[in-house]
């Protein structure tokens, strides 16, 4: 079953369809990355309409939906909506409010529902990936790991962040990926109590932590990992963070599998790193969902409440521990959740890594 099948297969009534508009749904459901588009789903067919831009290219890559041409879609969309019959439309809860406006005007007789029907009927979709997924995932990150391989022999002493961060995302683009998973962090010496800090123009020093967090992008699917190394020696009380969050995160691999809570999977990490001394040193969550976006659904976090894993789901882990003004480690993997356990999709070392200073 294609998942334009699956998401009509959710659909309560004969008489409901769902329009997705988000750029990332449009682009999961059909196969086609576009700017513009709409996805419109009925139980009996589905329909990817766009602008003179897009058309040609649509026709040659949408899968499981007919292409037309629209210069105004309203109109098209009001009448496909009558031809299937269709008395209500579930749409994306992020769809601004001035163009749900726009669609309820121009789709009279029609009920436009936003919110959480068709996000929910999205979300579970995606928790859940595939073997073809999973396999662009593998792909995005074997090139994740290959810039990681290839970019500490670039780091010393003198070089700024910005300077590694841009190498860091030629060597990636330059063996094919399709783009980067996000603007690369990459944070060196007191910077790298940053959790999300920027790249600039601090040079590294001797005795630095420097943080990667980066990530590739294949056919639309996304990587994510967390690398800190030292630039020469570093003080026993940087080894022991290290240490610190190395265990955090192996005891969070150790415990992650189908059936746990999103909760204790996160406390599995969280509570090493309390013992430590070091709890108020950790203040985001062990991991997020990997796909299709960067963040997804599940999240391993102390507020989420009634998120299970489930088999078939990709998530990061990564604890840190950051010492404000001072310095700061993550170390992140990211792992695809079976039944017994989770199958580690990151293969680089991450025992600590002292390059020469």
């Amino acid at each position: 079953m294609t998942r334009l099948e699956q998401l009509a297969s959710r659909l309560p009534e004969q008489r409901d369809g769902a329009l997705v508009i988000s750029q990332c749904n449009r682009r999961y459901l059909t196969g086609f990355p576009s700017s513009a588009g709409w996805v419109l789903v009925t139980q009996n067919k589905s329909y990817f309409l766009t602008d003179f831009r897009y058309i040609e290219a649509a026709r040659r890559r949408v899968r499981g939906a007919e292409c037309r041409m629209v210069t105004a879609v309203c109109p098209a969309l009001l009448e496909l909506c009558r031809f299937h019959g269709l008395e209500r439309i579930y749409v994306e809860g992020s769809l601004p409010v001035r163009e749900l406006t726009a669609l309820q005007k121009g789709l009279p007789g029609i009920a436009v529902e936003a919110g959480e029907g068709l996000d929910g009927w999205l979300s579970s979709l995606r928790l859940v990936k595939s073997a073809d997924e999973l396999e662009k995932i593998k792909e995005a990150q074997a090139l994740t790991e290959y810039g990681f391989d290839h970019i500490l022999p670039l780091i010393r002493p003198g070089r700024t962040e910005r300077e590694i961060a841009l190498d860091l995302e030629f060597l990636i683009r330059r063996q094919g990926a399709e783009g980067v998973a996000f603007d690369f962090i990459v944070v060196s010496g007191q910077n790298s109590s940053l959790p999300h800090g920027v790249p600039g123009d601090k040079a590294v020093e001797p005795g630095d932590f420097v943080t990667m967090d980066f990530g590739a992008v294949v056919d639309g699917w996304h990587s994510d990992m967390t690398r800190t190394v030292a630039v020469g020696r570093v003080s026993e009380e940087q080894k022991r963070v290290y240490e610190t969050v190395l265990q955090a995160q192996l005891a969070a691999l150790e415990a992650l599998k189908a059936g746990l809570s999103c909760v204790q999977g996160d406390a599995a990490a969280r509570e090493i790193i309390a013992a430590a001394g070091y709890g108020d040193c950790f203040g985001h969550g062990t991991g997020h969902g990997v796909g299709m976006e960067i963040h997804e659904e599940p999240r391993l976090s102390p507020s989420a409440a009634g998120q299970i894993l489930q088999s078939g789901s990709v998530v990061t882990v990564e604890p840190g521990i950051y010492l404000p003004g001072r310095f700061g480690v993550r170390i992140e993997d990211m792992v695809y959740i079976t039944e017994t356990g989770c199958e580690n999709l990151t293969h680089c070392e991450k025992g600590l890594i002292e390059l020469e200073g």
